[in-house]
């Protein structure tokens, strides 16, 4: 199977989100790192806890995001906001108690299993100002020039077009709104073998490009303002390298400046 071409990366995408989404049915786990999930260690380097985040909703956080996009996105009341790659609804419900009842948030997700757990937690809650939407960020089901704001949490770096996407992206918010991503990327030259083992161990890591591409394309795409509002090394343990590479190569690899980072991005429509 060729895992470089983007219809089958996507679709390893969709099957990885759509198990989890399912297993957290049978187990009636909050988070993907319930009991027999297997994703703790994974969930305790890429994740952000949001304990303390007005509008958080337990059972809408499946431990798969890398920040705290909403902590950084300037929504204000009323705002319309989207949300690329939406989950059980983590990031949306927050939005939700931003925006308040004048306010509107649409999460977008390419997994049925996800929109469907994202409904179902929607209804528990009674939101009326939130709706879950099945689709592609490379052609996202929303209208032209619809966002105030678009968030998205680690999705973004797993889309094989990022091009595309940030385009929909660009398309769908209005002008004079904003996006706010959280996101992870590569910092300097990691040797492939290590990257492969980062991607073992957390599948976001796959699709991660190096920082300056990533933002040299959001500025191509047309977005001006860019800027990195905050970065957060995901450090892969020790112990986990260790069964790979040596101990040289290991602190080789430490002493070089380079490694997966989890950034948080601001950047504006004109």
């Amino acid at each position: 199977m060729n895992t470089k071409d983007p219809s089958t990366l996507k679709q390893i995408v969709k099957q990885k989100y759509g198990e989890i989404a399912g297993q957290l049915e049978r187990q009636g786990a909050s988070t993907c790192c319930g009991s027999g999930c297997g994703c703790s260690s994974e969930s305790d380097v890429m994740a952000e806890k949001y304990t303390n985040v007005i509008g958080y909703v337990k059972e809408a956080d499946l431990g798969l995001g890398c920040g705290i996009p909403t902590e950084f996105a300037k929504i204000n009341s009323g705002d319309t906001v989207v949300d690329l790659g939406s989950g059980a609804g983590n990031d949306c419900f927050v939005a939700c108690s931003i925006v308040g009842e004048e306010g509107r948030v649409i999460g977008v997700d390419m997994t049925e299993r996800m929109v469907a757990r994202a409904n179902e937690n929607k209804g528990k809650l009674g939101f009326g100002n939130v709706e879950f939407r099945l689709g592609d960020i490379e052609e996202i089901p929303v209208e032209s020039n619809t966002a105030d704001v678009v968030v998205s949490n680690c999705v973004l770096n797993l889309v094989p077009d990022k091009r595309k996407a940030f385009g929909e992206m660009f398309r769908i918010i209005k002008p004079g709104g904003h996006f706010t991503i959280s996101d992870v990327v590569l910092e300097g030259n990691l040797p492939d073998h290590l990257r492969d083992v980062a991607a073992m161990y957390a599948g976001c890591v796959s699709g991660a490009i190096q920082q300056a591409d990533y933002l040299a394309l959001l500025g191509k795409t047309g977005f001006r303002n860019i800027a990195v509002v905050k970065t957060r090394e995901i450090r892969l343990p020790d112990e986990l390298l260790l069964q790979y590479v040596s101990q040289d190569e290991l602190q080789q690899y430490r002493n070089s400046g380079a490694g997966i980072f989890s950034i948080t991005v601001y950047g504006e429509k004109p």
